[in-house]
């Protein structure tokens, strides 16, 4: 073989070029190294998963692995090629283009001649090629002279050609649950060989108590690289301080986790001079319902030269923070006077931003909507960004529904009283309410109908007898076409008449 050819940057044999295992992060040092060791995906490589059992049978087609970052892509891609017999090469989209994946695919010409082993070519970030990069790959994946298995945290019918899709096979790979990252914690903070618990961790081993270890997992977001990335940061800071347990272990506590992750909460310190004490009275009055001090603070503001269009941005907040629901009409008033002030400026501005601030002051008041919004996002802090339920996911392409996306929605239209119960939350959520209604003003009224739908929700659904017209979803992308291409051609003769 060439010397050239093994010194291609990017396509190279997985076991070249691999620092010692003491200059490897845990999270590299932790690749599973059988499919026993791997957790999750267990509707791919679990005891009946496909994928395990082409590879028992000696099969592997070219597939390409669609998931987000951490889910074990790379890792799985392979122990799929070592469970075949097969040289692993691999490149990344990112560094690499066609000179180097040509490359990788003479070498596996020469090795199937040679010896007569296969290759799989594992390219990682695959949607990052370009179509001229991707059509290089056709003949030879077609050929069977590699084994072809792509990595794309994209979605792979929008960002890959066609033609390589039509000779792979997709898999989909989920975020780790909560256990699959636990089992990958504790063999991490348990493996003499590689992990934390030989020589190459801290001297004693370490440990995490409960409340470091759960916090860690929430921290992780079903992401293994970045749950012992995690860890691995978190026992460095701890054995620096040399926090350790009564069994000599070095302990993180949760603030080493917290450090580890990079979270921060954010803090706000405000001056307490009398341009916030005058503002802080101005909120607190507008949700005190007192038209009055209201108007006056509004006045000292004015006449103090504060800027307006604070003032405005004020009034608008208030109008949903502290009205809410309770009254929608006080934030269409609010928004126009903002409105108002940007098209006559003071001094006649000063009527409508008035006017906002006695309709804010004397409405009826419900901070439902900022108590629901502020549980929504507590969960979102709490869990991460947790999947969603796969009938509301946006099936665009018809052969996303052989992934399960989009199947199962029920459109309520197509139900008396233009409700159905489903679940739309993801299924960590699954039932939890945010929004509860106050008694006050529209609210109450809102109140009343969530509670007739819920009631209505107990019976079996009924679907309306007729639904007269036609969909608009049907029609209005057919529509919409045929609009465009009519201006098409109407240019086209515009330009013929015009050479004429």
């Amino acid at each position: 073989m060439p010397p050239s050819r093994r010194t291609v940057p990017g396509a190279r044999p997985e076991a070249l070029f691999r620092p010692p295992p003491e200059r490897q992060p845990l999270a590299a040092r932790m690749r599973p190294r059988t499919l026993d060791e791997f957790a999750g995906q267990a509707h791919l490589v679990g005891e009946r998963g496909p994928l395990r059992r082409s590879v028992a049978r000696g099969q592997l087609a070219s597939l390409l692995l669609w998931g987000p970052p951490g889910t074990g892509k790379t890792s799985l891609a392979r122990l799929l090629a070592d469970a075949v017999g097969a040289e692993f090469r691999t490149t990344s989209a990112v560094l690499s283009g066609v000179a180097e994946v040509r490359a990788a695919i003479a070498e596996a010409q020469d090795q199937l001649a040679l010896s007569g082993r296969r290759s799989v070519l594992f390219i990682d970030e695959i949607h990052r090629f370009n179509k001229a990069q991707q059509d290089a790959l056709l003949p030879h994946v077609e050929d069977g002279t590699v084994t072809l298995i792509g990595a794309t945290t994209e979605n792979p019918y929008f960002e890959v050609n066609s033609a390589l899709l039509s000779r792979m096979r997709v898999w989909r790979l989920e975020p780790l649950a909560d256990d699959d990252i636990a089992s990958i914690l504790r063999r991490a903070l348990a493996d003499g060989e590689r992990g934390l618990a030989g020589p190459l961790g801290p001297k004693g081993g370490a440990a995490l108590a409960d409340e470091a270890f759960e916090h860690l997992l929430d921290a992780a977001g079903g992401d293994a690289r970045q749950a012992l990335t995690i860890l691995e940061g978190a026992v460095t800071l701890a054995e620096d301080e040399d926090a350790r347990d009564e069994a000599d272990h070095v302990s993180p506590t949760l603030a080493h986790v917290e450090a580890a992750a990079q979270q921060r909460v954010l803090a706000y310190d405000r001056a307490g001079d009398g341009h916030y004490d005058t503002v802080s009275a101005f909120i607190k009055s507008l949700r005190g319902n007192d038209p009055d001090a209201a108007l006056y603070w509004l006045a000292a503001m004015i006449a103090a030269g504060e800027d307006p269009r604070f003032v405005a941005r004020r009034l608008i907040i208030s109008a949903s923070e502290d009205v809410g629901n309770a009254d929608p009409r006080a934030l269409q008033v609010a928004v126009a006077a903002a409105q108002a002030l940007d098209y006559v400026g003071l001094p006649e501005a000063q009527y409508a931003l008035a006017q906002a601030t006695a309709i804010v002051a004397a409405s009826p008041k419900s901070d439902a909507v900022g108590r629901a919004y502020a549980a929504a996002m507590a969960d979102v802090l709490a869990h991460g960004a947790l999947p969603v339920p796969n009938h509301v996911r946006n099936a665009a392409d018809r052969r996303l529904k052989q992934h399960g996306i989009g199947v199962g929605y029920r459109n309520p239209h197509d139900y008396e009283g233009d409700d159905v119960a489903q679940q739309y939350l993801p299924d960590a959520l699954a039932g939890r309410r945010y929004y509860v209604p106050g008694d006050q003003g529209q609210e109450a009224g809102i109140a009343a109908r969530m509670a007739g739908r819920e009631e209505s929700r107990r019976e079996p659904p009924r679907r309306k007898k007729s639904r007269p017209g036609v969909d608009p979803m049907q029609v209005f992308g057919p529509g919409m076409k045929a609009a465009t291409e009519a201006r098409a051609r109407l240019a086209q003769r515009q330009r013929d008449d015009a050479g004429d």
